[in-house]
C-alpha cells in the first residue's frame, strides 16, 4: 500500500512538473540563466575574501559571514552595494592625483590603476561601477587609455589575468588549458601583440588589449565575467626596445614566422576548442600579414571572427550608411558614394571589402555589381595612390588598384598624394585607417571643400587618439561646418558658434563586437557568417532616428551601449536562425529558437545578459 501511495505521489509530482513545463513553454517566459540563483563555492575564510570572483567585501551579510567562516575578518558594518560604490567613487576622485607615479604619469593611467585594483579585489563591484559610468570609464579600460597601458604593461603587471601561451609551450597547450579554473568559457579574446592599435609590436604586453575588450563584453553584452578569458600568444617580438629591456615579461627572441608561427596558432585553437567546444574566439590586433590568413584558415571550422577586419568594417559601414542618411538621401544611394581611403592595412582592407560587398548587394549582388562597386574606391597608402602600375602590391589590396586609364582621365598617376587624390576625385567620404596622426593636413582638408557632396564625411578612425588623422576642430574649421565627422577615438563636440554644434561621432567597435559575440553565443551558431555580421551592421546603421542623423549624429551614445548591444545580438540571432546555423543555447534548442518571434528573441537575449549583483553564496566541501 505504501509503495502504491509512493508511486501515485511520484506520478502526481511528475505530472505537475510536466504541466509547469508546458505552461512555461506556451507562455515563452524565458527565465534568465544569469539570474539570482545561489552560487556554490568550495572555499571559505580568507580564501573567499581573496577571490575576486566571489568576494563581496563589506557587503557580506552576517549569515554569509557565519556560513563562510569570515565573521570577525571584516569590519562589523554590513554595507549595501550603493554604499560600496559611493565609497569607491569618493576614493577614486581623491586618489586620481595621488596615485600618479611621478609627473609623467597621466591622470588616465592613474584612473586605470585604481580601477584595476578594484578588479583584482571584487569583480562584481568593478563591473557595477563600469556599467553605471560606462561613458566615463570605457575610454579608460579600452581605447585610448588601453594603448598606454599596453606600452607600460611590464611595469604595471601585479597579478595574472588571463592566460599566456608561448612558443616555448609547443606540445603542451592541450594540457595547459586545464590550468584555467573555469569549466565553462564563453568568450576568448586573443592577440599575438604584433599590431596593438596603431602602436605596432608590443609583444606580450599586448594582453592589455584582450583584457580591455573582455571588460566591454561583460559591461556591454552581459557575458558572465567568470566565463571570459583574455589570451596572449607570445611568439616573440621584433620590437628592438623590448628585446633589450631587462624588465620585459615576454620571450626575448625574434617573432616566429611561416609554418612555425601557424603551428603555434593551430595548436592553441585545437586546445581551447577541445576543452570548450562552444567558446567564441575573437582575434584582436594581429598584423595584416596574419590577420586575413588566420581568418580564412579558421572561420569555416571554428566559432571565431577578427574584430580589426570584420568589426571595424561593420562599424565603418554603419557610419557610411549613416552619412548617406545625414545627406538627406536614402541608404540605397550608398553605391553612388565616392570614397577615398587612407590606409591599406588589415582594418583598411577589411572596410573596403565590406563596403564593396554592401554596395554590390544593393546593386543586385551580381558579378557586374561587384565590379561596379570596386570603382567607387580610391586607396592611398604610404606610397600614394595604389594603381595597377604598382609593383608588389599586397594581394589583399590588389583588387582595389585603380586602372591606368581611369587615373589618367582623372589627372592622377601611380603614387599620387592624398591631397592630389582628394582634390581630383572630390569624394563624398574621406576615410582614415592609416594609424598616421595628422595625415589629414590642412591641404587635404581644404581639398575636400571641393567635394561634390553637399555634406562630405570625414572619418579619421585610427586609434589611439594621437594616431587620429585629424582632430574635429581641424576638420570643422578647415573643411566647413556642414561636414559629418566621426573618429575612432573619443573627442568632444565642437562649438561652432551661434548655438550650432559640430557633432563628434565615435566609430567605436564596441557598438558591434559585443553584440556579435553575444548573438553568436545565444544562437549556438556553428560559425560567424557574413550574413550575421551584415545583420549586425544594418542594425547599428538603423539605430539612429532621422532627426538625429540630419543633425549629423550617426552613432549612438556610449551610455546606451547595453541597449544597442541587445538589439545587435537579437539581429545576429535572427540571422543565424534564418541561415539555419543556429543550434541553440542551453535549454533553448534550435527547434525552440525557430519558434520565437522578433519580440521573443529580444526577450531571450535580454534575459541572458549578466548583470552585476551579489549572489547568495553557499559553501560546499569540494
Amino acid at each position: 500500500m505504501s509503495n502504491l501511495f509512493h508511486q501515485m505521489r511520484l506520478s502526481s509530482t511528475l505530472l505537475r512538473r510536466l504541466q509547469q513545463r508546458v505552461t512555461a513553454v506556451n507562455s515563452r517566459n524565458f527565465t534568465t540563466t544569469e539570474g539570482h540563483r545561489p552560487t556554490i563555492v568550495h572555499k571559505r575564510s580568507l580564501d573567499i575574501l581573496h577571490d575576486p570572483w566571489f568576494n563581496k567585501g563589506t557587503a557580506f551579510s552576517f549569515t554569509e559571514r557565519d556560513r563562510l567562516h569570515i565573521r570577525g575578518l571584516l569590519p562589523p558594518n554590513v554595507m549595501s552595494f550603493e554604499q560600496q560604490i559611493a565609497r569607491f567613487m569618493a576614493d577614486l576622485k581623491r586618489l586620481e592625483v595621488q596615485a600618479r607615479d611621478g609627473p609623467s604619469d597621466p591622470y588616465v593611467l592613474a584612473k586605470w590603476r585604481i580601477l584595476n585594483r578594484l578588479h583584482d579585489r571584487n569583480e562584481t563591484l568593478y563591473y557595477k561601477v563600469l556599467i553605471d559610468n560606462i561613458e566615463e570609464y570605457a575610454p579608460i579600460v579600452y581605447t585610448p587609455t588601453v594603448g598606454l597601458v599596453c606600452q607600460k604593461y611590464s611595469g604595471l603587471f601585479r597579478r595574472p589575468r588571463g592566460m599566456y601561451f608561448s612558443a616555448a609551450d609547443r606540445g603542451e597547450m592541450m594540457s595547459m588549458v586545464y590550468n584555467w579554473p573555469a569549466d565553462q568559457v564563453d568568450m576568448i579574446v586573443v592577440t599575438d601583440g604584433s599590431r596593438i592599435l596603431g602602436l605596432g609590436d608590443l609583444g606580450v604586453q599586448g594582453i592589455g588589449i584582450a583584457i580591455g575588450k573582455l571588460d566591454l563584453y561583460v559591461a556591454a553584452a552581459g557575458i558572465n565575467p567568470q566565463r571570459v578569458l583574455p589570451v596572449m600568444i607570445d611568439v616573440g617580438t621584433d620590437n628592438e626596445k623590448l628585446l633589450k629591456d631587462p624588465l620585459y615579461l615576454g620571450l626575448q627572441e625574434r617573432r616566429l614566422d611561416g609554418e612555425e608561427y601557424l603551428e603555434v596558432i593551430d595548436e592553441f585553437m585545437e586546445a581551447v576548442f577541445t576543452r570548450w567546444p562552444h567558446v567564441i574566439v575573437q582575434f584582436e590586433d594581429f598584423q595584416s600579414k596574419w590577420a586575413f590568413k588566420l581568418l580564412q584558415r579558421y572561420r569555416n571550422n571554428y566559432r571565431m571572427f577578427n574584430d580589426d577586419v570584420q568589426g571595424t568594417a561593420g562599424v565603418a559601414i554603419a557610419g557610411l550608411l549613416g552619412a548617406v542618411r545625414a545627406q538627406g538621401r536614402p541608404m540605397i544611394d550608398f553605391p553612388k558614394m565616392k570614397i577615398v581611403v587612407a590606409g591599406a592595412g588589415s582594418a583598411g582592407i577589411g572596410v573596403l571589402n565590406a563596403a564593396r560587398k554592401t554596395m554590390a548587394r544593393m546593386l543586385g549582388n551580381t558579378e557586374i555589381a561587384f565590379e561596379s562597386a570596386r570603382s567607387q574606391f580610391w586607396v592611398v597608402d604610404a606610397k600614394g595612390l595604389i594603381t595597377e602600375a604598382r609593383e608588389n602590391v599586397d594581394p589583399e589590396a590588389r583588387p582595389f588598384s585603380r586602372k591606368i586609364n581611369e587615373t589618367e582621365r582623372q589627372g592622377l598617376r601611380e603614387g599620387a598624394t592624398l591631397a592630389e587624390v582628394v582634390h581630383q576625385v572630390k569624394p563624398d567620404v574621406l576615410l582614415g585607417l592609416s594609424a598616421c596622426g595628422g595625415l589629414f593636413s590642412k591641404e587635404v582638408l581644404e581639398a575636400l571643400k571641393h567635394s561634390t557632396s553637399t555634406r562630405p564625411a570625414i572619418f579619421p578612425m585610427s586609434n589611439p587618439t594621437r594616431n587620429a588623422e585629424c582632430t574635429p576642430e581641424e576638420a570643422f574649421s578647415i573643411a566647413g561646418d556642414n561636414i559629418i565627422f566621426s573618429s575612432g577615438s573619443p573627442f568632444k563636440d565642437v562649438d561652432l558658434g551661434n548655438g550650432h554644434v559640430g557633432h563628434c561621432n565615435q566609430a567605436n567597435n564596441m557598438f558591434l563586437f559585443p553584440g556579435i559575440g553575444l548573438g553568436t553565443l545565444l544562437s549556438g551558431s556553428r560559425i560567424v557568417s557574413d550574413g550575421m555580421l551584415q545583420a549586425a551592421t544594418e542594425c547599428l546603421a538603423a539605430y539612429m532616428t532621422e532627426e538625429e542623423v540630419l543633425k549629423g549624429i550617426i552613432y549612438p551614445s556610449i551610455s546606451s551601449i547595453r541597449d544597442i548591444t541587445k538589439k545587435v545580438a537579437a539581429a545576429v540571432v535572427k540571422e543565424a536562425i534564418k541561415e539555419d546555423l543556429a543550434e541553440g543555447y542551453r535549454e533553448m534548442d534550435s527547434r525552440e529558437l525557430q519558434k520565437l518571434d522578433e519580440a521573443q528573441i529580444s526577450e531571450f537575449v535580454e534575459n541572458n545578459m549578466w548583470s552585476p549583483d551579489y549572489p547568495t553564496l553557499v559553501y560546499k566541501k569540494d
